[in-house]
């Protein structure tokens, strides 16, 4: 079974996550066949390793991380190839791979500069 991991930063104010859970319904509405968990590198919970697992013990065999940042900071040069290296050598039944951030597809680009054109 494929699965997807939407990763975030995570906040102390806990409705910054609010964004992250509408967009793992939105997921769970539209492609309710593959299972979707949220995961956030610090302050907040599921960690990287909380989501794998729980998808792991729903039968996930290849799981796809998406990092919902903005750009290719420290964060996702350094710490998230770690975390995800730890996570693999953890769950060796599951093959883990990562998309680029989100903020590097143009599709997201161009999602954003057509919600400022809607602003006007």
């Amino acid at each position: 079974m494929k699965a997807i991991i939407l990763f975030g930063h995570g906040a102390r104010d806990i409705r910054w996550r609010e964004p992250f859970d509408r967009l793992a319904g939105l997921w769970r509405s539209q492609h309710p066949g593959i299972p979707v968990e949220l995961a956030f590198l610090e302050m907040m919970q599921p960690s990287l390793e909380e989501a794998v697992a729980a998808l792991a013990a729903l039968g996930a065999k290849s799981i796809t991380v998406v990092p919902v940042f903005f750009g290719q900071g420290g964060h996702l040069r350094n710490d998230f190839p770690a975390l995800l290296k730890e996570c693999q050598a953890q769950f060796t039944a599951v093959t883990l791979s990562a998309t680029p951030a989100v903020g590097e597809d143009l599709a997201v680009l161009q999602a954003i500069v057509d919600f400022g054109a809607r602003a006007l």
